[in-house]
């Protein structure tokens, strides 16, 4: 049996609705794989969400911490001040400082943007490409109406806004870089800012968009199994 757990951190929806095909995939290379999800109606910054996934992650099991998109800051933050038994990191299809550092000036306007009535269509253009399926697509919509409109646009304006590059050089655990090849959402320099700002990282490509965990399930899975197997090696 593996000693490790696998702690999962959502995407922007801050659900767990979009990780159970993957935390079934991840489950047989993992003692325990779990999802923390984020309040749905109660607007929280990203110091507020780093403070309860740190309370909800475990206290004397080894684990290995994977933060999704929205929750890479999350992730990367945890992990320049880690509790003792974080083993290493996994970031997937994520950023330390504003994915889209010119828009960061207008963050303030997108609690004037009606997330609720963007089209699923767009969406799923921008997060799922050709990877989009009609379970993909209605899975999607169903996270993101569990959330309330103002959790959010605060949180989409809380990513315009972040930057935690100075956290990268205080890691010091392993850490795994998923990379989209297709990713409509993240530039190309985002990635290159983890794998240059951490020490002791390596990536992995994959064709997939910016939904990685969803739609290369299987790829992704295997491609953390055989991190965590080389930290315990």
């Amino acid at each position: 049996t593996r000693m490790t757990d696998l702690y999962i951190l959502p995407g922007l929806d801050g659900t767990t609705r979009m990780l159970h095909d993957f935390i079934a995939a991840a489950r047989p290379s993992f003692a325990a794989v779990k999802a923390i999800a984020y309040p749905t109606d109660i607007v929280l910054g990203y110091r507020e969400l780093e403070a309860h996934a740190r309370a909800a992650l475990p206290r004397g099991t080894p684990f290995v911490l994977l933060g999704e998109s929205f929750s890479g800051p999350v992730a990367i933050s945890i992990a320049a001040d880690p509790p003792p038994n974080l083993k290493g990191l996994v970031l997937s299809t994520t950023f330390a400082r504003a994915p889209v550092p010119m828009l960061a000036p207008f963050a303030p306007l997108t609690r004037f943007a009606p997330t609720r009535a963007l089209p699923t269509v767009v969406l799923s253009a921008v997060l799922l490409g050709r990877w989009s399926t009609p379970e993909l697509r209605q899975t999607l919509r169903s996270a993101l109406d569990e959330v309330a409109p103002a959790v959010q646009r605060s949180r989409a304006a809380a990513a315009m806004r972040v930057d935690v590059s100075d956290c990268l050089a205080h890691i010091a655990v392993p850490t795994l870089s998923l990379k989209a090849n297709h990713d409509r959402l993240l530039h190309a320099g985002a990635s290159r800012q983890l794998m240059t700002g951490i020490a002791n990282a390596q990536q992995v490509a994959l064709d997939g968009p910016q939904l990685l965990l969803q739609t290369r399930t299987d790829r992704c899975a295997e491609a953390i199994a055989r991190f965590a197997e080389s930290i315990d090696a």
